[in-house]
Order: structure tokens, then C-alpha cells, then sequence
């Protein structure tokens, strides 16, 4: 496991760089981003360890980071002043672009990974916006009318769009649509909704809403997203069936479950980092013989747990919050990397943990 200390700022947010296996980005804040600057590491992976190839400071607190689809040395950021920022890391000093539009702070920057033109962010204001890096205004702004803590681009198609937000449901936006029915809003899941019961079992029992503070679109099945938050539960959904409630639920972690990650290698594994301070590799239990344990056990064991999943490892070596996570694109599958408020980045094979 390497490590690399990211003195007197507290990690928010760790992204592997889509063009290069031994460069990381790092989004900090100091103070825990109540308040005072942020910092973003570009840090590169050597065979001495992790180094800072370069940071840059800014006014405000940093809460997520996005590298470019288009661009290597590019990547975005979500300030805490509602700014999102562009650096470039051959450049010193200044982002090449910022733009000034949302009312609150900005949680989530991502690119789009389809049509590479086009990223967005989403923020504490209740918006969503699209943006083109060349472009000094958004291009469109989508509501969702409550906190919007994570919002992404789906990897399958360059025009579909999704988000979580604190009144706890899952959002699908398609910018193909006309605009002026409901801003491209296709579908609004509640994600607290209970799984429909099996033949011959009880209803399951309601939970109540809470916040959403994470989600992330399979990489391999286009219409499977994965949500957690507040409510320490993982879920995944099937968005062709939006009134069937979660196809698999994924209890476990201790407190809120601040970032959530498909694997880029395999379908049915995700990742997870929790304020509980682990992070912790999941099977949804949709691929062949995963599940390991016969349903109907599973249901006597914890009646939380749907759909065949279980918790396949933990890494428990944060001190704080662990707030971010990410998979490496490259090489052997398994190597991820993870940050928190204890000022630490870790890079770690997550085969290691794995049972």
C-alpha cells in the first residue's frame, strides 16, 4: 500500500487519470472544507512511492475533481464559492478557465465520457449545468430543486445524464428531449423505496427517506446504477423498471456512505468509502455463483440484504472520514485509490481484501 500525506488539507474527492496508470488527482480542502482554501495534487505514482508532480491553491474550499476526456493535462474542479475551474498542470498557477454561475457550493464535476465535448456540475443550489470547456457560459441548466450532492454523465451515451440529491431520488435527464416539458427530466426515482417482496415472503419494510450523497452508472450494464448516503445502504436500480424499487440492496456500512464506484473491469463489483472509515468492495450478485450464500439464508441472516450481494472485503487503514474512491483504468484490475480527512491518499490492490 502506498501513501502520500496531503498536509494541512483534508481529502474530499480522488480521481485516476484516464490517460495515464501512474497519475492521480487529489480535490482538499482545509479545515475539512467549512472553511479557508483548497488545494488540488496532481500526484504521480513512481517506484519510489507517490510524489506531488504539482498542486494548485485555491480561494475556497474543493469538494470534487474531474480529469478531461479531451485533454490530458486538463482537469476540472467544484469550489466550495460555486466556482468550477479548469487547470492545466503544464501551466503554473492559474486555471485556464473558471466560470462563475452556480449560487452554492458546487459537489460533483464530470466529464462526459461519450462525447468529450461537454462536461457538468451540480450544486447546493438545486441545479445541474452543462458546460463546453471553450464556452464562457453553460449551455443549459437543469433543476432538480433540492441539494444535488453527485450527478454524472452516463458512459453509454453522450445525452443522458443522472444526479442524487438530499429529497432522496435518483434523477435520469436526456438532453434529447425537448426542453420545455420538464427540462429533459425522463424519469425521478424515490430511492428509499422498498424492494418488491418475493413470492411467499413479507413485505418489506419501508425505510425513510434520506440523503443521497452518492451514485455511479455501471460500466458494463447501460441501464444499472448504484446509490448510497445517509442511510448506510448501497442500491443498485434498473432504470427500465422505475416503479420495482432496488434490484439489490447492500447493507453494512456504520455511517453514511459518502462515494460509491463501479468497477471498470467487472460488472457485477463496486467500491464504496464511508464516514465509517473504511472503504469496501461489494458484489451486487448479479454475476454467475457469486452470491455464495443461498438467498433464503441471506433473508434469516439480515433481512436488509436483496438481491444476492455481499460485502467481498474492507480496508480499514483511515483514520477520518473516508470521503473519496476510484478504480485505475489500467493494468491489473483491482488497483484503487482512496482519500479522507485524515489527510491521507492511499493506493492500495484491492484483490488484497477481497474473499
Amino acid at each position: 500500500m502506498l501513501e502520500y500525506r496531503t498536509q494541512g488539507y483534508n481529502g474530499y474527492s480522488v480521481k485516476y487519470s484516464p490517460f495515464f496508470d501512474s497519475r492521480i488527482a487529489v480535490a482538499a480542502s482545509a479545515n475539512f472544507g467549512l472553511v479557508g482554501n483548497g488545494r488540488v495534487y496532481v500526484l504521480g505514482l513512481t517506484p519510489g512511492g507517490i510524489v506531488a508532480d504539482k498542486f494548485f491553491d485555491t480561494q475556497d474550499s474543493l469538494f470534487d475533481v474531474a480529469w478531461s476526456e479531451s485533454h490530458e493535462n486538463q482537469l476540472l474542479t467544484a469550489g466550495g464559492d460555486g466556482s468550477v475551474k479548469l487547470f492545466d498542470i503544464s501551466l503554473s498557477e492559474f486555471p485556464v478557465q473558471s466560470w462563475q454561475e452556480h449560487a452554492r457550493e458546487v459537489f460533483a464535476v464530470h466529464w462526459n465520457l461519450v462525447a468529450k465535448d461537454t462536461f457538468l456540475s451540480s450544486s447546493w443550489d438545486g441545479t445541474i449545468k452543462i458546460w463546453n470547456p471553450t464556452a464562457s457560459a453553460s449551455l443549459a441548466t437543469l433543476p432538480t430543486h433540492s441539494c444535488t450532492y453527485s450527478a454524472a454523465f452516463s458512459p453509454h451515451s453522450p445525452s443522458i445524464l443522472s444526479s442524487v440529491s438530499s429529497d432522496s431520488h435518483l434523477r435520469i435527464f436526456d438532453l434529447r428531449t425537448p426542453a420545455s416539458a420538464s427540462n429533459h427530466l425522463t424519469l425521478n426515482m424515490p430511492i428509499h423505496t422498498p424492494p418488491k417482496p418475493r413470492m411467499g415472503a413479507a413485505a418489506s419494510v419501508g425505510v425513510p427517506p434520506s440523503e443521497a450523497l452518492t451514485h455511479d452508472w455501471n460500466k458494463y450494464r447501460d441501464t444499472i446504477l448504484a446509490t448510497a448516503g445517509v442511510d448506510r445502504l448501497i442500491r443498485t436500480f434498473d432504470i427500465r423498471a422505475p416503479n420495482a424499487g432496488p434490484i439489490a440492496v447492500l447493507p453494512g456500512h456504520e455511517y453514511a456512505v459518502r462515494r460509491v464506484t463501479w468497477s471498470p473491469h467487472l460488472s457485477d463489483i463496486l467500491l464504496s468509502a464511508s464516514y465509517d472509515m473504511t472503504c469496501r468492495v461489494w458484489t451486487d450478485g448479479s454475476a454467475m455463483g457469486v452470491g455464495g450464500l443461498k438467498q433464503e439464508n441471506m433473508v434469516q441472516q439480515d433481512p436488509m440484504v436483496f438481491g444476492g450481494g455481499r460485502e467481498m472485503g474492507r480496508m480499514g487503514r483511515h483514520t477520518e472520514f473516508a470521503t473519496g474512491v476510484d478504480w485505475c483504468l489500467f493494468g491489473a484490475e483491482g488497483w484503487c485509490a482512496s482519500t479522507g480527512w485524515d489527510e491521507r491518499v492511499l493506493v492500495w490492490d484491492c484483490r488484497a481484501i477481497m474473499q
